[in-house]
């Protein structure tokens, strides 16, 4: 997860900011998918707002076209705003107030370059993200999916001591790895159930907080992989974390581990993972991202330990609302010449 600097001293010494001087009347923020009623509405009140009114994922065409005309793009997860859209953007484009805290969708050297600002919006996703690894990691371990499916295919045949067996959660090690605003929210989470916890980061917690939440730290991903029951993941999607999970390191995992994914679907060799699911050596999956999204591929579809949700990590009504004051108040912030609240430090020098 990108970090946010603090306002500069000088905000008006910045090219960026200054630029906003030359702003006549309303900004024109261009949004590429609706968000909530309110958020919507306050924008139209605040700015001169284009709203994406079917709620279609834009094409390259048309993300250019309002770039070329915008002083604010608010993209979302779903828009590649690589080096050759920002490059062709117009001169008016000084600020892309991004509608979530990863940034990896975005070229931010490209931004850089051109001067122009990215904010995002961090903190308001944890709990839910958190929540929802914690679903998937408890339906998987309890065989919830199976579970729905037989009794509401008329299957089930009653109780009985055998049936149904899935595991416990108490006394299984769980791996973290990314370990911050949401990884650390997960290991809260986790130590209540009764998990050990180890985790992995670029940078090891203070200790602190590691007693804080019972936590160990491991050095090398290896090594976390090798003593957990799940590993969960939590890290940006870049060039070093890509297939961060490939067939290697599921080889090193215990057999009947289990793989959650909440964080990016390129984290994981797919291909790999669904091999493993196949012979055993995994034991389930709980998935909120893939690779290739919306594609899920079939085969995870149809194993009956693994748990395929569509990308609702943060779709929370309280959640997306508060996602959605926080790029009003980045804007608003930036049109008054102020350095935004939320500014992501690698958009700009």
């Amino acid at each position: 997860m990108a970090d946010s600097i603090p306002e500069a001293a000088d905000p008006m010494s910045d090219p960026a900011i200054a630029a906003t001087r030359r702003i006549e009347g309303k900004p024109q923020v261009f949004v590429t998918r609706r968000l909530m009623p309110v958020v919507e509405q306050r924008m139209g009140e605040l700015f001169d707002a284009r709203l994406n009114g079917d709620d279609h994922p834009l094409s390259r065409d048309e993300l250019a076209e309002a770039m070329a005309t915008c002083d604010v793009l608010v993209p979302t997860v779903t828009d590649e705003i690589d080096k050759a859209l920002i490059d062709v953007a117009g001169d008016r484009l000084r600020l892309i107030a991004n509608f979530g805290a990863g940034t990896d969708h975005i070229d931010l050297a490209a931004a850089r370059a051109r001067r122009i600002i990215v904010t995002n919006t961090p903190s308001v996703f944890t709990d839910d993200t958190a929540d929802l690894t914690m679903a998937l990691l408890i339906g998987v371990m309890r065989r919830m999916r199976e579970g729905t499916r037989i009794v509401r295919h008329g299957e089930w045949k009653g109780w009985g001591p055998t049936g149904m067996l899935g595991r416990s959660l108490g006394g299984k090690t769980l791996g973290i790895i990314g370990m911050g605003r949401i990884g650390q929210a997960v290991a809260h989470r986790a130590r209540a159930f009764g998990m050990q916890i180890i985790y992995h980061n670029r940078r090891r917690l203070p200790e602190s907080v590691e007693r804080m939440l019972g936590a160990e730290f491991a050095a090398d991903v290896d090594d976390l992989l090798a003593k957990c029951d799940i590993a969960t993941l939590h890290c940006p999607s870049t060039a070093s974390t890509h297939h961060l999970i490939d067939a290697r390191r599921i080889a090193l995992m215990k057999d009947g581990a289990v793989i959650v994914n909440t964080g990016r679907g390129e984290l994981i060799d797919q291909e790999a993972m669904i091999a493993a699911l196949e012979s055993g050596h995994l034991w389930g999956a709980g998935l909120d991202v893939y690779p290739e999204e919306p594609v899920v591929d079939p085969r995870l579809i149809a194993h009956p330990y693994v748990i395929t949700q569509p990308h609702i990590g943060s779709a929370t009504e309280e959640g997306r609302t508060a996602a959605g004051v926080k790029i009003i108040a980045n804007i608003r912030s930036w049109v008054d010449g102020h350095s935004p609240p939320d500014r992501v430090i690698e958009g700009y020098a």
